[in-house]
C-alpha cells in the first residue's frame, strides 16, 4: 500500500524575516562606512538598526547576529581610528 503525505515547509517565511534581513544588511553597510567617515554619525544609528533587526528575525539567525557583532566592533574601532588620527568623532 502507498502512503500519500503532504510536504511540509522547512520553515515558514513571514515579511517581518525579509525586512529583518534588509535592516541587518543596512545596519552593516553603515557601520562599515562609519569606519570611514565620522562614526558616531553613522555607527550609532547603525547599532540601533541591528538591535531592531535581531529582534524582528528569528531565533538563530546569522545575518541579524552578524550585523550586531559588526557594527559594536566597528564602533569601537571607529573610535579608536579616529582618536588616533585625531579626526572628529561627529
Amino acid at each position: 500500500m502507498i502512503e500519500h503525505t503532504t510536504p511540509t515547509p522547512a520553515a515558514e517565511s513571514r515579511p517581518a524575516y525579509t525586512v529583518a534581513g534588509f535592516l541587518s544588511a543596512m545596519a552593516i553597510f553603515a557601520a562599515l562606512i562609519g569606519l570611514a567617515w565620522h562614526p558616531l554619525r553613522l555607527i550609532g544609528p547603525a547599532i540601533i538598526l541591528s538591535m531592531v533587526a535581531a529582534g524582528m528575525a528569528p531565533r538563530g539567525n546569522r545575518l541579524a547576529f552578524s550585523a550586531v557583532m559588526v557594527s559594536t566592533a566597528c564602533f569601537f574601532l571607529g573610535l579608536m581610528i579616529s582618536v588616533v588620527v585625531d579626526r572628529p568623532l561627529w
